[in-house]
């Protein structure tokens, strides 16, 4: 926790920043500014991390926080917020930038939802079905972190050794990760070569492995694959796979069956990956890396709030830059209105 607080606080001040800004022909000076965006609260489950990661990346941000951590945790995330309360006024903070909701009713949070009034943005972490209650039941916008159901797909030109490590590291390194993989697709032109491999190396590592028709044909005793799988966040040691006729089709699977959270490809060839990068729609795309290295610690940014699989007002990783927004300034000198 203390490793991402520090990451945070060496980034860039977020704060005002001249993002755009020119001269009229008449003088008027126009800039557009960063500035926070108010009042954030984050409703999330367990992961007491969270209490401080949010703080970090609220402050920096120049943003007040409400916190409402789940009931398992309840204890380590007060006396967590208590002590950042303490040292944000010992800094010379507004007593009241940092809250935390201390009770683990339900009604608390069902006040909170309807405080469109003073909050300006809330994001829920947890599963589905807590995101999918608080979007529903507040006026409040939302940014939302929804399923991960990452693709990789191993093109015809991949190298064989590469592949089978990205794919190993992409499911196996954390399965009950956002970013672990869950569709695996291969091209029809190496599927013979490579998926004997993954096999291999999948079943080393305990993962259950479905496959289309065309997989099993290749690869014997695994079950067969339906778009409920293809659909599916497992979050298990369970992995789909399909074999796909070239990058396009790969492209339609990934944009039809994913969640926009984070999509990889395995290519030797630049032009393929400019194609993949361009035509995939999702907040992560990623070149010869593992599906594994998409969040805010590994992009550089320490702490983040979440990962949203929005594309309004944040997508993917939400760090202090992602909970600005702007403001117009302008400049006259007795400028007036013809």
């Amino acid at each position: 926790m203390l490793s991402r607080l520090r990451k945070v606080a060496q980034q860039p001040d977020p704060l005002n920043k001249i993002l755009e800004g020119h001269t009229n022909p008449s003088g008027l000076k126009v800039y557009k500014k960063s500035v926070p965006l108010g009042v954030v609260s984050i409703i999330y489950e367990s992961r007491p991390n969270v209490t401080t990661d949010a703080v970090g990346v609220c402050i920096k941000s120049g943003n007040a926080i409400i916190l409402r951590g789940g009931s398992e945790a309840i204890q380590t995330n007060t006396l967590l917020a208590d002590i950042m309360i303490k040292a944000a006024v010992d800094a010379g903070l507004p007593q009241h930038a940092i809250q935390i909701i201390r009770t683990p009713d339900h009604e608390a949070v069902a006040e909170l939802l309807k405080m469109d009034e003073y909050v300006n943005v809330l994001i829920p972490r947890g599963g589905k079905g807590l995101i999918k209650r608080i979007a529903e039941g507040t006026r409040i916008p939302v940014i939302k972190h929804y399923d991960g159901i990452c693709h990789l797909y191993i093109a015809e030109d991949a190298s064989p050794d590469k592949a089978v490590d990205l794919a190993i590291n992409s499911k196996c390194q954390s399965i009950q990760v956002c970013n672990a993989l869950e569709t695996l697709l291969v091209d029809n032109n190496c599927a013979e070569q490579i998926l004997p491999l993954l096999q291999v190396a999948f079943d080393s590592n305990n993962i259950e492995l479905l496959g289309c028709k065309q997989t099993q044909k290749i690869l014997q005793n695994i079950s067969l694959a339906t778009d409920e799988d293809w659909n599916t966040e497992y979050l298990a040691p369970i992995l789909s796979i399909k074999i796909v006729d070239g990058i396009n089709q790969a492209i339609d699977h990934i944009n039809h069956f994913g969640s926009g959270h984070t999509d990889g490809i395995v290519t030797q060839s630049l032009n393929m990956a400019h194609k993949f990068e361009q035509q995939i729609d999702s907040a992560s795309v990623l070149i010869n890396a593992s599906t594994r290295l998409s969040g805010g610690g590994d992009y550089g940014l320490g702490s983040v709030i979440g990962i949203s699989t929005d594309k309004l007002h944040a997508r993917g990783p939400v760090g202090p830059n992602e909970l600005t927004t702007y403001k117009w300034i302008v400049y006259g000198n007795g400028h007036l209105r013809d």
